[in-house]
């Protein structure tokens, strides 16, 4: 008979178990992932992994906040994975004030690149909500939503900001 004896490493832990938190929020729930200190994913399911951190409560208290109307803002230590390019459209949603939006051309305009290129990069924002992909609308529709609920979720996303006056 073969004994096999199975180790876990310390990594090996810290590779499975990343410290998340959840929130309910009127959008659906929301699971916030941080790794090495900063937040670097949202996920639209309530299924925290592992120990909350203080990164984690903060991000906790300051959805919470923005959904109740007390915040227009977020002040978080952010990491966004991703390319060169991905991280610069993430850039220019975050700097998009609360109750304003900007067209994917807008963007393709400041970044010098094709508008179809900022759409791709929106749909593949890690940090929904925080980093405002919702703000960003096409020249003449909606544009499209990749979070839970899809544009019925950017409309309410954009009621709750009181941004495009067309939506009210």
């Amino acid at each position: 008979m073969i004994k096999i004896r199975v180790v876990v490493s310390d990594l090996a832990r810290q590779i499975d178990v990343m410290p998340s938190a959840s929130l309910d929020t009127p959008i659906g729930p929301l699971t916030v992932d941080a790794r090495d200190g900063k937040i670097f994913r949202v996920r639209w399911v309530d299924d925290p992994d592992g120990p909350e951190t203080p990164q984690l409560t903060a991000a906790i208290l300051q959805l919470r906040a923005y959904f109740e109307g007390a915040r227009d803002s977020f002040d978080l230590p952010l990491h966004v994975d991703g390319s060169d390019f991905q991280r610069a459209v993430c850039d220019a949603m975050y700097a998009i004030p609360l109750g304003e939006t900007r067209t994917y051309g807008d963007l393709a305009a400041e970044l010098n690149v094709p508008a179809q290129a900022i759409g791709g990069a929106c749909g593949g924002n890690p940090i929904p909500v925080i980093i405002p992909c919702h703000r960003v609308l096409g020249a003449t529709t909606l544009g499209g939503f990749s979070g839970m609920g899809g544009v019925e979720t950017k409309v309410w996303l954009l009621r709750h900001e009181k941004a495009g006056g067309l939506l009210i």
